[in-house]
């Protein structure tokens, strides 16, 4: 497994060794004693799956506040997907910045994203399967998210916005700076 910074403060790209043949491939997504050894030691509880059906679905951008934040490790299992970021964490060196990254059944990349850091994707295929884990239960009383297309925060989407099918939740968060935040960055030893 290769593991591979990012411009925002504690994002991780994951590699994933693919050995394929003629039957197909296999890949490891998760072996624990790697992930500790590159200094990732989260305790993942939970696996999720999502279908989206057609191009242009955007889940995001999406956050549980603190207590109940979760670190996500996501990959596209069908499909691709264009998966933001953006960092909520008060006084991170990255706060308010977003990036966007690539994940594909092709690519076997997955994405590292810490407590801290609102979180969507849209869809570039039809039929998009996308699986991660999380180091937290779902709290419906702290979900939270930042809109999507906050002028503020800038994120260029892959398509136009008109073309964008999201849900009703999902066409309603605050921007940035009126969002509901009470994370806060600590410089890692």
């Amino acid at each position: 497994m290769n593991f591979l910074k990012t411009n925002l403060q504690d994002v991780r790209i994951v590699e994933t060794d693919v050995f394929g043949d003629h039957r197909g491939f296999f890949t490891e997504t998760y072996t624990k004693n790697k992930f500790v050894a590159a200094g990732i030691d989260n305790d993942f509880t939970q696996d999720n799956q999502s279908l989206s059906v057609e191009p242009g679905v955007l889940r995001g951008m999406h956050y549980q506040l603190a207590p109940y934040a979760q670190t996500k490790l996501l990959r596209a299992i069908t499909g691709v997907i264009y998966d933001v970021l953006v960092d909520v964490r008060k006084g991170s060196p990255t706060y308010g910045q977003w990036e966007g990254y690539i994940l594909s059944e092709y690519n076997h990349r997955q994405l590292l994203v810490p407590k801290g850091f609102a979180h969507g994707f849209v869809t570039l295929t039809p039929n998009v399967n996308v699986a991660y884990k999380v180091d937290g239960y779902y709290e419906p009383k702290a979900d939270r998210g930042i809109a999507y297309d906050d002028p503020d925060i800038g994120i260029v989407w892959p398509m136009p916005l008109d073309h964008l099918v999201l849900s009703e939740k999902d066409q309603h968060h605050p921007r940035l700076k009126d969002a509901e935040l009470n994370f806060t960055w600590e410089a890692k030893a």
